[in-house]
């Protein structure tokens, strides 16, 4: 079966390849030279911006499309960056302007109140116009400091409660056994695409 990752993300085509290994699914992407349309992620929550940019998607291709908004927030900050994760420092944002503003954010907050967690929301539409949402979160807190290089967006600076390392020093596979999107995802495959 033929499903779209909505995103232009590699990072996250790169997570979702690895989450789809051994299931009959071929992930198609813009890596894959496929043409749609630019969605305006104009909702107020992850599930709205998830849900919209899948449900265009599958309407523009005529493939199922999965698609997914993430974020972190964190606590102190109300919630910010959230929804704005990946614009957090403007409109050219990159993952280390983005770090750089969050840490300049937490400058003068102590180690128990720096309190985060990364939500993501997959959604899955169909041609017909059906759409699912899955939502995944993880917990943890923000470090002070960048600690290793993998992952992408603000792994380095989060520190996973369940792993007892930031995620920039855990491997794919252990990041992917807690992390949000794995845990969105995993509820996509169990409700959804096992019973394709």
């Amino acid at each position: 079966m033929k499903i779209i990752l909505a995103t232009k993300n590699e990072g996250k085509i790169k997570e979702f390849e690895k989450l789809t290994e051994g299931m009959n699914i071929e992930v198609l992407s813009i890596l894959d030279n496929i043409d749609f349309p630019d969605v305006v992620e104009d909702g107020k929550t992850f599930e709205e911006n998830s849900a919209k940019k899948a449900k265009e998607i599958a309407k523009y291709t005529g493939i199922t499309t999965v698609s997914d908004d993430s974020g972190l927030c964190v606590d102190i900050l109300n919630g910010e960056p959230g929804i704005y994760s990946s614009r957090y420092s403007g409109e050219n944002a990159t993952d280390a302007s983005n770090m750089e503003k969050l840490l300049k954010n937490l400058s003068n907050i102590q180690k128990e109140k720096r309190k985060a967690h990364f939500v993501s929301v997959v959604s899955i539409a169909f041609p017909d116009g059906s759409v699912k949402s899955f939502r995944g979160e993880t917990e943890g807190e923000i470090l002070f400091e960048k600690e290793g290089n993998n992952g992408f967006g603000y792994d380095p600076i989060f520190y996973s409660y369940d792993l007892k390392k930031s995620f920039g020093n855990a491997m794919p596979e252990e990041k992917k056994s807690v992390s949000h999107r794995g845990r969105a995802f995993q509820k996509l495959k169990k409700e959804v695409l096992e019973k394709l």
